[in-house]
């Protein structure tokens, strides 16, 4: 727990720091104080005299009910509208949600990454856990608001009003962050990047959930599906249950379903992401390739080629190289390679820390031709383990208050996040008015055909929206 606290002080003195360039010898405020309840909403809550209306509830729908199936471009054109509304503070909060994201997510990669070893790639969304844990939060009263709240990178000065977080706010932001991502995607004729989040409500028979709750889930994933179904009397049947339910409406395969392990949980929480990138002037070489996943054995994977001019740099003294390719005006590919492949559990230690953004400034642009596995992972874990390991095996148990997502015998089991990553060529015919690119005979080669890391980066908000490690392209999570 120590590294990760030190880690955050150290973000809170650094924004704290670029706050003060602008608000001089004016009193202190607190760094994420854009996503705090404000004043004036304080004022109208703390009120004695105030009757709060009996909030509206309803039973979910049975599983077997029909579901539409996602419309990802529908989706898509909403996020691209969402950023293109976005004003001068609605920036300002997805920077601070960005960055407590990045944070939580380099501490749960740590935890997840001896899993990984031998699962031979995998990848990990801190947007989306963070969403995840927001969500909760949304949900929560006194203590567990206030112990999510700090686990979300936020703890309060006091015990007042204006010192917690604002949960619509946050997830509010979280979208501006998954918005600035895909609206992006076709600058420069670039093709369009696909973020898709559903989330699943899957409750006993009778438990009742809160409509604002739900309702509020939907600026985090616009598909928000209440369900209800036997989780009981054969947890493992319900969980394939689940599992075909949500393959049906969303049309992805992703990690590992919902297990059902807990005969006695009244919901189930599922978080399903989709990333679809596609890599402009990059083409699908013929036949497969070598990938070595060690010095003595090698696999045949479909290899992506491109020659652009990329940012590069070599850090020689820890015997590593990165490169950076764009996707989108603002949003990019970063590829993290060991000169050796043994060394890639060091290089991740090193480079997925809280530096790591700032290790890529001042980089300079040059003429590569990149080859590199085409990629399609699968991820999947639960979060009620990585809270586990956080040492806060209750935050979310039996004993948690979570009053503001149900008055009903409320018993929360896996909370799990899954993963369909997808790079792919972009392998359309480009305009002729393109920039021409670099040639050959001028192009350093780079070669990813041994173990590497990679994250997808979106440089307005700063939040990093995927973190991965290939060791084998051909096993996934």
């Amino acid at each position: 727990m120590a590294p990760a606290g030190v880690a955050l002080k150290a973000t809170v003195l650094c924004l704290l720091a670029w706050a003060g360039l602008a608000t001089g010898d004016r009193v202190y405020v607190h760094p994420f104080h854009l996503l705090f309840y404000p004043k004036s909403t304080c004022i109208q809550l703390e009120k004695p005299d105030l009757e709060t209306p009996k909030e509206p509830t309803f039973t979910p729908v049975p599983i077997q009910a029909k579901s539409a199936p996602v419309d990802e471009e529908a989706l898509r054109a909403q996020l691209v509208l969402v950023a293109e509304k976005l004003e001068a503070e609605d920036r300002l909060r997805a920077a601070e949600v960005g960055m407590m994201a990045n944070f939580m997510g380099f501490r749960m990669y740590k935890m997840l990454s001896e899993a990984w070893v031998a699962a031979g790639a995998a990848v990990l969304s801190p947007t989306a856990l963070f969403g995840t844990l927001a969500s909760f939060y949304l949900g929560a009263l006194d203590p567990t608001a206030r112990q999510l709240q700090s686990f979300l990178g936020a703890p309060g000065e006091d015990q007042g009003c204006t010192s917690r977080l604002d949960g619509h706010r946050v997830l509010s932001a979280l979208q501006a962050t998954q918005g600035l991502l895909v609206a992006q995607g076709e600058a420069g004729g670039r093709a369009p990047l696909l973020l898709s989040t559903v989330v699943g409500l899957f409750t006993a028979p009778g438990l009742r959930l809160k409509q604002s709750f739900v309702q509020g889930l939907a600026t985090f994933a616009p598909v928000v599906l209440p369900r209800s179904l036997d989780l009981s009397s054969d947890p493992e049947l319900a969980a394939e249950k689940i599992g075909r339910f949500l393959q049906a409406v969303t049309g992805w395969t992703t990690g590992r379903p919902l297990s059902g392990a807990r005969a006695d949980s009244t919901l189930l929480f599922s978080t399903s992401v989709h990333f679809h990138g596609k890599m402009k002037g990059f083409s699908l070489l013929p036949g497969s390739q070598e990938f070595w996943v060690d010095n003595s054995t090698s696999v045949s994977v479909p290899m992506l080629s491109g020659t652009g001019t990329f940012q590069h740099w070599a850090d020689v003294q820890n015997n590593f190289s990165g490169t950076r390719v764009p996707l989108g005006e603002s949003s990019c590919l970063l590829l993290i390679q060991p000169h050796c492949a043994s060394d890639l559990d060091r290089v991740s230690a090193l480079v997925f820390h809280h530096d790591f953004l700032a290790r890529m400034k001042n980089l300079s642009p040059r003429a590569i031709h990149l080859t590199m596995p085409q990629l399609e992972l699968r991820g999947s874990y639960d979060l009620q383990d990585l809270l586990a390991r956080a040492k806060l095996p209750t935050l979310l148990g039996t004993e948690a208050n979570l009053g503001r997502i149900s008055d009903g015998d409320l018993r929360v089991g896996e909370v799990v996040n899954s993963l369909l990553f997808e790079l792919k060529a972009d392998e359309e015919e480009q305009p002729a008015e393109s920039v021409q690119q670099p040639s050959m005979s001028e192009a350093l080669e780079v070669t990813l055909s041994s173990p590497f890391l990679f994250a997808i980066y979106e440089k307005d908000s700063g939040a990093l929206h995927f973190l991965g490690r290939v060791d084998n392209p051909l096993n996934v999570v």
